[in-house]
């Protein structure tokens, strides 16, 4: 009797004490791991059980070194929800969910799985993963969970830090808030890398979402600005962007060194440790950020931090303080401005220079395009006004990819020693007078060639003009005249023959009318070498009349973007004023939306992408064209979707240009249509680009629904769909918005939750609570926390949104959901 006494003691101590271990997999949902007893990796290098932190006594499910005398845990399970005892014990059901019981019946983590399982196996393997998977699957990389897609403070090798495109899980690695608490701080790391976007991966540092410290873009070979990532002996690494993932890895080369990544609040560092089991303890073999050069920000927009120099900061070339004063007194987070600045109308005459060994700029606002050269990408990003300086993606071999940049260059660092070969060039946009010789010089051969290609093209086009088009296109300028008989500036448009556009659309036939807006009907058509067009036509009695056509054609044909509506030119020829564009053979947005049947069409993915499309142009307009655009007139009539349903916006008879530092204008002429106009519009007749955000708000907000926002109400009590909205969402029940076409179409109910939630944002009452559009684009491509929207504009239905100042009705210019004119009383 006394043997089993002591033989109880000693299951008991070795209970407590976790020395009781199993094998490396759990096969049956009935198998528990209890504390006490720990899972250990086949070959004995990773074990996985109950632990307590420090000095605490809280109970945690984690991963650790099996056999370093340090305990170094590298994963916890429930790093923010503690057990306060030893009753802790992880089971697997019969579908494969791993779940952690307290006291047998409280949940306290659990584990969410892409498909269930039919025999599911929870293993153990020797890189410190705790999967499952189906037992009898034959490829061991089919995981259907995986503790590596859910890291907590410590990278190991063979862990993806970034994205998976595909499911939008994002892997990043975040801090501890003390050594005895697991539960995740605000200092994080990651690549970060908007999806909706083509732009610049980077990983980055962030303190809450603060940017801390940034490695710089990946150059094909490290990171810009962590040159200390080179090859060696220890470890490989590998960076990974795709259209399917976008992440950085790393492996040992010998399997007996033990190396981790670790993120730590209380340094502000991560570290690449190296266990040294001769001094029993770990080895810091790199930290970042390093020095005081690696803070984000340090020296400002366009300034070089330069760590050899006293004092470090300077401006880059070109540029000077922004602040003299600030500057001289050391602080120089306002950073630097241009000497000379960019002019539009002199872009062909900037040209660039060249900083060499440079961690790239901050990427957040960049372009990329892997498949272009060099010199293409120059001639690129000096078309573009917007565009400030390029680079190459990749400086392995001759170098190749495209990058360029389009606002203030931030977070610049020179790369000094031998380490400053791995940095990427950087050529920065400057105007003539900055040049110097060498650029001028560069400036004249390009200009000679210019000149010496347009010649060519001169003579050959006069050549082509001396006879005229099969399709009855010539290309000259155009006086137009209105029926008043004052002429306007000269347009240089291509001009179709009226003879021509009579005989593609069959004499303005009602079989090829497509619809009418306020401008006037719009018609089919059918050149004769098989382009099909559409033809928007003047009509005699619209109030949009021929300012409102020579308004547009004079925007639209300086604009170019995939997410804008092509105009291939213009016939004025007689009483006739007509626009030539490029035909959508799936007509506007609002055809599907709208329709029991083609809604049934166009799934969440779909109409998520069109989201984002109609951000892309909307930015373009408002930033990245050489003219600052206010469209004035967003609705989803004026949204048309190509063949492949690529959303392109349209109807520029509204838009008003923005010239140099213009944020916003007054018109005591108020036009819009109905629903889409922002309240300060309607109220004071104050238009900006914060009115096209309001209008994108409203138009997120039917494509997420499925209804119209004129004339919505819901269950008679007045609510516009805005007001329906928000009160959802206050109530927590946003879902409730959805379209019930969308139900069985979106597999990730977060975006478009993430949608109604941006929608909200664009249509707050304040327009300068209200997002950029650059923003929102940002907001769409990220995961990032958003912030609490205030209330909207417009809560219920009711006249005073449709009357003036004197409460009078105003006068309308057409119905339904056309444009219309409101005449301001006073």
């Amino acid at each position: 009797m006394a043997d089993v006494s002591i033989l109880l003691i000693i299951l008991i101590l070795l209970f407590r004490t976790g020395s009781l271990s199993v094998t490396d997999c759990i096969t049956s949902f009935e198998s528990t791991l209890s504390d006490g007893i720990t899972l250990v990796s086949k070959e004995g290098r990773f074990e996985l059980g109950f632990f307590s932190p420090g000095i605490s006594n809280y109970r945690y499910l984690g991963i650790w070194y099996k056999n370093i005398t340090v305990r170094t845990v590298v994963w916890v399970a429930n790093r923010c929800n503690p057990i306060n005892d030893s009753s802790g014990l992880l089971a697997i059901n019969n579908t494969g969910y791993l779940t952690l019981l307290e006291q047998n019946k409280s949940v306290v983590w659990s584990t969410s799985l892409a498909k269930q399982a039919k025999k599911p196996k929870v293993e153990f393997l020797e890189s410190g993963n705790l999967v499952v998977r189906e037992e009898d699957d034959t490829n061991p990389a089919n995981y259907l969970w995986q503790s590596f897609d859910y890291p907590s403070d410590t990278l190991l090798p063979g862990m993806k830090l970034g994205w998976d495109l595909r499911t939008g899980l994002k892997r990043r690695i975040s801090s501890w808030k003390t050594w005895d608490d697991p539960c995740p701080a605000n200092f994080t790391w990651g690549v970060e890398f908007y999806k909706q976007l083509d732009v610049f991966p980077d990983t980055i540092l962030r303190k809450g979402n603060v940017e801390f410290f940034r490695s710089g873009p990946w150059n094909g070979v490290s990171y810009s600005g962590g040159p200390s990532l080179k090859p060696n002996q220890i470890f490989n690494f590998l960076f990974i962007n795709n259209d399917d993932e976008v992440y950085y890895t790393y492996d040992l080369k010998n399997k007996s060194v033990i190396s981790i990544i670790v993120i730590n609040v209380t340094t502000s560092k991560w570290d690449r440790m190296i266990w040294v089991e001769s001094q029993r303890r770990w080895v810091s073999y790199f930290t970042n950020p390093s020095d005081l050069c690696d803070e984000y920000g340090m020296c400002g927009a366009n300034g070089n931090c330069v760590i050899s120099n006293s004092p470090i900061c300077q401006c880059l070339k070109g540029f000077r303080p922004k602040s003299q004063e600030q500057w001289n007194s050391v602080y120089w987070h306002q950073g630097c401005v241009r000497k000379v600045p960019l002019s539009c109308k002199n872009k062909h005459k900037d040209g660039f220079l060249k900083f060499s060994r440079l961690r790239l700029p901050d990427t957040k606002h960049t372009w990329v395009n892997k498949n272009m050269n060099l010199k293409d990408c120059r001639a690129t990003c000096l078309n573009n006004c917007s565009c400030v300086a390029y680079s190459n993606t990749d400086i392995r071999g001759r170098g190749s990819g495209c990058a360029m940049w389009f606002d203030d260059l931030m977070d610049v660092r020179q790369i000094t020693g031998d380490e400053g070969d791995d940095g990427l060039d950087l050529y920065i946009r400057m105007p003539e007078s900055e040049l110097g010789h060498d650029g001028r010089k560069m400036n004249k051969v390009v200009l000679i060639v210019v000149i010496g290609g347009v010649s060519m093209m001169l003579f050959l086009g006069y050549c082509f003009l001396r006879r005229r088009n099969i399709n009855g296109k010539s290309y000259r300028n155009q006086t137009i005249t209105d029926r008043n008989g004052s002429e306007d500036e000269d347009l240089e448009l291509p001009l179709f023959d009226l003879s021509t556009i009579n005989v593609s659309t069959d004499y303005f036939s009602v079989s090829n009318k497509l619809g009418e807006g306020g401008f006037g009907p719009v018609y089919r058509g059918k050149l004769e070498d098989g382009q099909e067009i559409a033809v928007k036509r003047l009509s005699m009695s619209s109030k949009q009349g021929l300012n409102e056509l020579k308004n547009e054609v004079k925007l639209i044909a300086q604009l170019q973007h995939r997410n804008l509506v092509k105009l291939l030119g213009c016939c004025i020829q007689g009483d006739e004023n007509l626009l030539v564009y490029e035909y959508m053979p799936n007509k506007s947005l609002d055809s599907f939306i709208f329709d029991q049947n083609q809604g049934k069409l166009l799934e969440w993915c779909k109409r998520f992408q069109i989201i984002c499309g109609i951000a892309r142009g909307l930015v373009y307009l408002h930033q990245d064209s050489r003219l600052r655009i206010i469209h004035r007139d967003l609705k989803v009539s004026n949204i048309l979707l190509d063949s492949e349903l690529n959303p392109k916006i349209s109807d520029f008879g509204l838009a008003r240009i923005f010239g140099g530092d213009q944020i916003e204008d007054r018109t005591k002429r108020i036009i819009g249509t109905y629903g889409y106009m922002a309240p300060e519009y309607i109220s004071d007749g104050l238009f900006s680009i914060k009115s096209d955000v309001f209008s994108f708000g409203i138009m997120v907000l039917e494509i997420v629904c499925g209804k119209k926002t004129r004339g919505f109400h819901h269950e008679n009590k007045g609510f516009t769909l805005i007001g329906h909205a928000w009160t959802l969402f206050k109530d927590g029940r946003p879902l409730e918005l959805i379209d019930k076409y969308l139900i069985s179409s979106y597999d990730n109910f977060h975006e478009v939750l993430r949608c109604i939630h941006i929608s909200l944002l664009c249509v707050q009452q304040n327009p300068v609570d209200r997002p950029t559009m650059s923003s929102v684009v940002l907001m769409l491509g990220s995961l990032s926390e958003l912030p609490q929207p205030n209330p909207p504009g417009y809560f219920m239905e009711i006249d005073s949104t449709k009357r003036d100042h004197s409460g009078s009705r105003p006068e309308l210019s057409s119905t339904n959901d056309m444009s219309i004119t409101l005449l301001e009383a006073r």
